[in-house]
């Protein structure tokens, strides 16, 4: 049994873009249920550790005929399949070195390194996702356009995988869009910005959220207003708050603001899988600060997740137990696979009616912007349940920290970078260690830590309830220790990678 690598119809780029206007959303999710079904009965006869791994599991694939069946599949993970046979055996046909691969390692944050073999054909699907949604938000194919690589270049996926992407897109489509691979690399991502983006209609830089803020804290920002530089931003890696969205156009000058940037939900693991939309953009811009509203399209009240559109045919999403599930073709290939994200999915037809029972016509709304919507379905997440820290059994999460200390009266005195642990004093009570990072030539304060203490105690009573009763009771164990640290202090704020925020 053989499956195509790209879909049929992925490699026409302008057709996929009036199918994309004109199907329906079933027509999507259709292909991508047969497609799914189809990689599992490919894996079953043709990856030696996961034919086994079926065997174990007592399941007979001749008995998964369709999407329905999928149920009774049991889920992969780390610990259970990929960390339990060696790696060839996850591998096609049981082949790793006599494969073409590009070898990517995840972070370690959740343990030791993991290398996962990538083939072109992953390049190949993610040219194609970048390509649409280059042409939709940047239209490359109307203006020259530099794009800088500005993720951490080496053994991890961002850097090497952006610029094979980006790479194709530009020869496949033979559009006028030139890239450079600074990396995190600050006085050579300046130069650029300065001697060679005026030479292009529009510079797009892709990296991590808070790098790139950094680069506009140390004045990026100045120079492309100075300069009058279109720029844009592709995002990766991280979760962000529309605050820090706000920030980053209004220190740039950046107009439009639901084409201007985007975020991508990717791993290691597979890959780029989803990206954000002007759509989804609109929905999370909607819905910032409006708890009724947030209640009615997620689960959370007090915490905006990422929202991204995705195609099914390419990454087939499953959620279960509020657990975020993938299946897709790659390297190591993958059926059910865990990703440990918190969220779930929902059809666009779903999002529709959601904003409809809410009285807003979504569809009126688009079009009032200007915007063309995707019949996709969406994927949304959280930050992972066990990126957290917990104090007196309460769950404290980075993102609620981000939202105390993205307020606007913080800009100019902290980058927002945190690193956050629990500790113990001498009597051995927890309390809650937060280190921030200083900005450049600003020194630290007691006025200052209790200002942010303040914040960021108000944030999480605000958030968290299992914070605010802990907090009734136990006020003065409850307030974080505040240590303001001096600008990429070393081993705690790095100068470009990602970014860790939570300390063990």
């Amino acid at each position: 049994m053989q499956i195509s690598k790209i879909p049929k119809g992925f490699n026409n780029i302008p057709d996929l873009e009036r199918k994309l206007k004109t199907e329906p959303e079933e027509y999507w999710i259709k292909r991508g249920e047969n497609r799914a079904v189809k990689l599992f009965k490919l894996m079953s006869q043709r990856v030696p550790a996961y034919k086994d791994f079926l065997k174990k599991s007592k399941i007979d694939p001749d008995l998964i005929k369709g999407i329905s069946d999928f149920k009774h599949i049991p889920t992969i993970d780390k610990n259970n399949y990929l960390r339990t046979y060696p790696l060839e055996s996850l591998c096609w046909d049981g082949v790793l070195s006599g494969g073409r691969y590009t070898i990517a390692t995840n972070s370690g944050s959740t343990g030791e390194p993991f290398y996962f073999p990538r083939e072109i054909e992953q390049d190949r699907q993610y040219a194609v996702l970048a390509e649409l949604y280059l042409r939709n938000n940047f239209e490359i194919h109307k203006n020259t356009t530099l794009y800088l690589d500005c993720f951490a270049m080496g053994a991890w996926i961002g850097g090497v995988f952006t610029y094979e992407a980006i790479r194709m897109v530009a020869e496949n489509g033979k559009y006028p869009l030139t890239i450079y691979t600074p990396g995190i690399f600050k006085d050579e991502i300046f130069k650029a910005v300065e001697n060679l983006s005026p030479k292009f209609d529009q510079t797009i830089i892709g990296g991590y959220p808070p790098f790139i803020k950094n680069l506009i804290d140390e004045g990026l920002g100045d120079v492309v207003k100075s300069k009058k530089i279109r720029l844009g931003y592709v995002f990766s890696a991280e979760g962000f708050t529309e605050e820090f969205r706000e920030y980053i156009f209004r220190k740039s000058g950046n107009k439009d603001y639901f084409k201007s940037s985007l975020n991508h939900y990717g791993t290691a693991d597979m890959g780029t899988m989803a990206n954000e939309t002007p759509t989804s953009i609109l929905v999370r811009k909607i819905v910032n600060n409006n708890n009724e509203l947030i209640r009615v399209l997620f689960p959370e009240k007090n915490r905006l997740p990422t929202l991204a559109q995705y195609f099914p045919e390419l990454f087939y999403f499953e959620s279960i137990n509020d657990v975020l599930c993938c299946s897709g073709y790659s390297g190591l290939p993958l059926i059910r696979y865990n990703l440990k994200d918190f969220g779930n999915v929902f059809k666009y037809g779903e999002l529709i009616d959601r904003f409809k029972n809410a009285n807003i016509d979504l569809d009126k709304v688009l079009n009032s912007h200007a915007l063309t919507s995707w019949k996709l379905p969406f994927v949304f997440l959280y930050e992972r349940k066990d990126f957290v820290v917990k104090l007196y059994g309460a769950n404290i999460f980075p993102d609620t920290i981000r939202h105390a200390l993205q307020q606007r009266f913080f800009e100019n005195d902290i980058t927002s970078k945190f690193l956050m642990r629990i500790k113990y004093d001498k009597v051995q009570d927890q309390y809650l260690e937060i280190n921030i990072e200083l900005k450049k030539g600003v020194c630290s304060s007691k006025k200052l830590e209790n200002k942010i203490s303040s914040e960021v105690v108000g944030q999480l009573l605000k958030e968290n309830s299992e914070f605010a009763s802990n907090y009734k009771s136990l006020r003065e164990k409850q307030i974080p220790k505040i240590i303001l640290l001096p600008y990429e202090y070393p081993e705690m704020f790095n100068s470009g990678g990602k970014h860790k925020w939570i300390m063990n």
